[in-house]
């Protein structure tokens, strides 16, 4: 068994636009003469590695504490794509995922941005979670339309995953996000175990 870390470093993590920046603060250091270490950190709730929750994009949607742990946690599949993936792009990564038994949670490798054709094609497919490398799974300038297609279709997304080092074939993947109650969206440490 190997397990492969596939999550940002949260300190020296991408930051999407103009969300705040990930800060720490040290309280006590046992150097200065505390008698323990103890920090402090603030952070957006989409710094680095995360999971998106509908209700990010949707005002009744479900918060990340309402989400089923199993979205999150299962068999997955990581395929590697460049550039616009289109709905035959989304139906060939299906494909390959179901052929394996690992169709439930898809991760995309590569430069991408799932357009919404292929966004409705994984949403059609009642995948449980899609996982990419940007801060974003849609286009960055115009991510709205592909998040409320995923996400309407309570798609778990997981988002700035890091898979350059990752053959595509089938893993199981544990992406639990913090448990933040009535939040849109929560920081995870994501991994894969290969067998």
């Amino acid at each position: 068994m190997k397990l492969i870390d596939i999550s940002q470093e949260v300190f020296s993590c991408v930051v999407f636009g103009d969300d705040p920046a990930p800060s720490a603060q040290c309280l006590c250091r046992m150097e200065e003469g505390a008698l323990y270490n103890l920090s402090a950190f603030s952070m957006c709730a989409h710094n680095g590695t995360h999971i998106d929750a509908p209700y990010h994009f949707l005002a009744r949607g479900k918060a990340i504490d309402a989400m089923m742990l199993d979205a999150f946690v299962g068999d997955c599949y990581v395929a590697r794509l460049q550039g616009d993936v289109t709905a035959a792009d989304a139906e060939r990564v299906l494909q390959c995922a179901r052929a394996v038994g690992a169709g439930e949670r898809i991760l995309l490798a590569g430069a991408l941005a799932v357009t919404a054709d292929a966004a409705r094609v994984f949403a059609a497919a009642g995948i449980k979670l899609i996982g990419n490398e940007s801060q974003t799974v849609g286009p960055e300038q115009t991510p709205m339309e592909v998040h409320h297609i995923l996400l309407g279709a309570e798609v778990a997304l997981l988002e700035g995953i890091r898979l350059a080092d990752v053959a595509e074939g089938r893993y199981f993947l544990s992406a639990a996000p913090l448990n933040l109650a009535g939040f849109e969206g929560a920081p995870c440490r994501a991994y894969l175990i290969e067998s």
